[in-house]
């Protein structure tokens, strides 16, 4: 299976290649997405992104793991967070929302098993 490219990316809305749902905030794995909705572990701007938010993308055999921290990086990423990621295995790569969704792409269409968390607001 392969990861799906982010078609649009404006703030606060986001589409996934293949998916007729938008999205805010999404998480996306090879073969599949869906809404990251915030409340179901809790998260906010600060402290921010907790293993909770990424375990679901992690569990679909990723490789490497994209987190959009939002258009001004708002969206904080604890080093607790990215030592929980590197001791699954996984390589991870915390950028800019546009940046982060470009290296995602990039990523998907080589055919990387690739996963990402992003944030298309603040």
């Amino acid at each position: 299976m392969t990861s799906p490219e982010i078609a649009t990316l404006s703030w606060g809305l986001m589409k996934v290649k293949g998916c007729s749902s938008s999205y805010k905030d999404c998480k996306v794995w090879p073969g599949g997405s869906r809404a990251w909705d915030w409340r179901e572990t809790g998260t906010d701007h600060y402290p921010g992104v907790q293993p909770a938010d990424l375990e679901e993308v992690m569990k679909k055999g990723i490789e490497l793991l994209v987190i959009g921290r939002g258009m001004s990086e708002a969206l904080q990423v604890p080093s607790s967070t990215l030592d929980f990621v590197k001791q699954q295995g996984i390589e991870v790569r915390v950028l800019q929302t546009q940046k982060a969704v470009a290296e995602y792409n990039k990523l998907a269409v080589q055919g990387a098993k690739v996963g990402g968390v992003f944030h298309s607001t603040c």
